[in-house]
């Protein structure tokens, strides 16, 4: 099969690979239909994350179509289409029993991409497949489903619900990428007085208003900390998300809560940030980190399927799978294409299912 492999800091490579296959009885092999990029793939491909050895699939955001099962799986079967989580959960270790996926001790948490094979692929093998695929109506297409397998429930758990975001709060987000926009569309849930989005590039800046933001601050002309002053009676925002991963964006978070206030960060961050405690110590500030456990997809997915929640915004550029090197130079230069989220389409050609079976049967 064709995959998009991680060969070291700066590379990259459309490669032919072997075909997965089914390695323990949890596992399910996995037709990959429609799969995207993630900033965290882009902070792969800089260094960022060294537990990403060189030979690895990238990807950890896909729909697909159930191929194969391994013996253990009972919640689905060849046929199903599924949505791929980029959080997998061995079900059994205390922090899956306690929801937190993203901690998993017995296998899983962030794998796809990052410590195993990803799915930028045309197959992928899904560990722990009863816990970590999701089955979906089939009134939904692929791309309103896709963005739940990360940017949605990280934004919403990582972000929201960790800033216990209440009605008539004033929010400040730091960065409009997908993440931050995502945040500002499952804050929205919760009826906060403003929205305000602070972020560098005008075009984010628009796409910010189209999904909800009552604000708009361009940061790099404009004083975010004076500008969010006068709009809170010089208090400051109640809460503070900060999604870019950058120390400049978390300190500006930090600048711009109100005593009491709440900093939730969201972004994957691989240099360290400078935390002001000689200005936050008496201030009653709460900061709090996390990487999703995607517990919301099921909450998030009724949203969608009951119209509350458009996910589909998000696509703005649409590849076949076998131009996702292409795929790649759009969405690292968002700021001049205007990418949100890419979509990579699979062929999904009438023989792939048999030609992977020849491939599993030869092995």
């Amino acid at each position: 099969m064709k995959a998009l492999v991680y060969h070291g800091p700066g590379q990259r490579g459309w490669d032919t690979v072997d075909d997965p296959k089914i390695i323990d009885a949890t596992d399910a092999i996995v037709r990959i239909d429609t799969s995207t990029i993630c900033g965290s793939d882009l902070h792969i491909l800089k260094g960022d994350v060294p537990e990403t050895l060189p030979g690895t699939i990238l990807g950890h955001e896909a729909v697909g179509t159930v191929l194969e099962t391994g013996p253990a799986v009972q919640s689905v079967a060849p046929g199903d289409r599924v949505l791929l989580s980029c959080v997998s959960a061995c079900g059994r270790c205390r922090y899956c029993k306690e929801g937190h996926y993203g901690q998993c001790l017995g296998g899983g948490g962030w794998i796809f991409g990052h410590t195993i094979n990803g799915v930028q692929a045309e197959f992928a093998r899904v560990p722990f497949a009863d816990n970590s695929v999701y089955k979906f109506p089939a009134t939904l297409g692929d791309e309103q489903v896709l963005f739940l397998a990360d940017i949605l429930p990280t934004a919403f758990e990582v972000g929201v619900l960790n800033g216990a975001i209440s009605p008539g709060d004033v929010v400040a987000i730091v960065g409009a990428g997908p993440v931050g926009l995502s945040a500002i569309l499952t804050a929205a849930l919760y009826t906060p007085g403003r929205i305000v989005a602070i972020d560098l590039a005008d075009t984010r800046l628009e796409s910010a208003l189209r999904f909800g933001a009552d604000i708009t601050i361009n940061n790099g002309r404009e004083d975010a900390v004076a500008l969010v002053m006068e709009l809170t009676d010089g208090l400051g925002a109640d809460v503070a998300l900060e999604a870019v991963g950058v120390p400049q964006t978390f300190e500006l978070a930090t600048e711009l809560i109100r005593p009491g206030g709440r900093v939730a960060n969201i972004g994957v961050h691989g240099k360290p940030a400078m935390l002001h405690l000689e200005t936050l110590w008496t201030r009653d500030v709460t900061i709090t980190t996390g990487l999703v456990d995607t517990f919301s997809i099921p909450q998030l997915l009724r949203l969608i399927a009951d119209g509350r929640l458009d996910p589909s915004l998000f696509a703005t550029h649409h590849y076949a799978l076998e131009d996702t090197m292409t795929a790649y130079d759009t969405f690292a230069d968002a700021a001049n294409t205007g990418a949100l989220k890419v979509v990579l389409q699979g062929a999904q050609r009438p023989n792939a299912d048999e030609q992977h079976a020849g491939a599993l049967a030869a092995h």
